[in-house]
């Protein structure tokens, strides 16, 4: 039996406190807040998307960065066995539309009181309000001792799991302590980054149809000419330019490989119809119309809102007769339909992002047990590591499968 201190009392923590404490170790819980989950709490505005029922093999395709790290972890407890591990614990789940998953009450508390009812029963200590200050090591640094808690005692420990999470988010508590952790352990991080968070567009059309949700449209993402992300969803107008789960996948591909630097995105408003289609659904608006004025035609295809946007971008006169309006500007229209353009100057800030993308280097942590290359008994789970994921339970899914693998090999760490 060791002592194992958990730091982080989010996803990743919780399930590596189980997952030790399953294998009879003694666990220790530390969380600076005042209660367990407090990031899991709003996830999926409240409802908790807990995993994705998807084949196992297509999560990989969803994990943006370093999927290959990520193997064992998945496969050692994947969707499924989450799934199960919930349904077991008293929180039926439900799956939705995109085979995401949420619990059956559409609450998020449900999902932590199952986590909080387990850690009880497996005798985890949990300490709320009671932050770390400092991971302790010895033998020059490259064998864990334990941890400097907040209020200046010790505690010492056999293995340590740092599950802090990332910057995003920082109201829930994520401020980047598992970073100095692992610096002052001589770990190396890559930089971070807000991932998963709303984009900022020039076009000032944005602001007029803010709050405007445009269902079941398809985007493509463009840097430099070459396509960065296409994906078909929800989207929503803001202040600032776009957001909604279709942008917020988009903008992973942004932060990776565009952060900071202009890019196109292109919105198909009609991905159900190819433009040949929609040029003869053009024409049989215009006929039924053909005597009113072009602002008047074209109503029906947009929401009311939109309709004075579009009429704009299209460059023809809204008081021109419809009979008046040419071929080649009817396939104009059609185009522009089909390729909204909007101009992305850069993202929003780590506070509105749902996670973080960078963190510790995969190359300082082995990958089949996630402890530290560097130093014996120390181990990394979730956010606070360099990988990420789109929305739709698969960055929760990465938490659950790190934080039960940095558990499960607890005991295969000398410390």
């Amino acid at each position: 039996m060791k002592k194992v201190v958990v730091i982080g009392g989010g996803a990743a923590g919780m399930m590596a406190a189980i997952a030790a404490a399953q294998d009879g170790h003694s666990v220790r819980l530390y969380e600076k807040n005042e209660k367990l989950g407090k990031k899991l709490f709003i996830t999926g505005k409240g409802r908790c998307n807990v995993t994705n029922a998807c084949e196992t093999e297509e999560l990989f395709a969803n994990i943006v960065s370093n999927p290959k790290f990520l193997y064992s972890a998945v496969y050692g407890f994947d969707n499924h066995q989450v799934m199960a591990f919930f349904e077991e614990a008293g929180c039926p789940l439900k799956t939705e539309r995109g085979e995401r998953v949420f619990p059956v009450s559409d609450h998020s508390s449900d999902v932590i009181k199952a986590l909080q009812k387990k850690l009880a029963h497996l005798h985890v200590s949990v300490q709320l309000n009671q932050g770390v200050r400092e991971v302790l090591t010895r033998k020059e640094g490259t064998v864990i001792e334990g941890v400097l808690l907040q209020d200046g005692t010790s505690s010492p420990a056999d293995a340590v799991i740092v599950a802090t999470g990332g910057i995003s988010y920082e109201s829930t508590g994520s401020t980047g302590d598992g970073y100095r952790f692992a610096e002052q352990t001589g770990h190396n991080l890559t930089e971070r980054r807000p991932s998963l968070v709303p984009l900022v567009v020039e076009e000032t059309f944005c602001k007029e149809l803010m709050g405007l949700s445009l269902k079941n449209v398809a985007v493509v993402l463009q840097h430099k000419g070459k396509t960065i992300y296409n994906g078909f969803g929800e989207m929503l107008f803001t202040h600032f330019g776009v957001s909604g789960p279709l942008v917020l996948s988009a903008s992973s591909a942004y932060v990776q490989k565009a952060y900071g630097q202009r890019a196109s995105l292109f919105v198909d408003l009609k991905p159900a119809l190819s433009e040949e289609q929609l040029d003869k659904r053009l024409l049989r608006e215009f006929e039924s119309n053909k005597n009113k004025a072009f602002k008047n035609a074209v109503g029906g295809l947009f929401p009311a809102r939109l309709t004075p946007v579009m009429l704009a971008l299209s460059g023809i006169m809204p008081d021109k007769k419809v009979n008046e309006i040419t071929k080649e500007e009817r396939q104009m229209f059609g185009k522009l339909i089909k390729n909204m353009p909007l101009t992305v100057t850069g993202c929003r800030g780590f506070s509105e992002a749902v996670v973080t993308k960078g963190g510790v280097s995969v190359k300082d942590v082995n990958p089949s047990t996630m402890e530290s290359k560097k130093v014996q008994g120390l181990f990394f789970a979730g956010e606070v590591l360099d990988v990420d994921a789109l929305t739709g339970g698969f960055n929760l899914q990465i938490a659950w499968s790190s934080g039960y693998l940095a558990g499960t090999s607890v005991k295969g760490a000398k410390g």
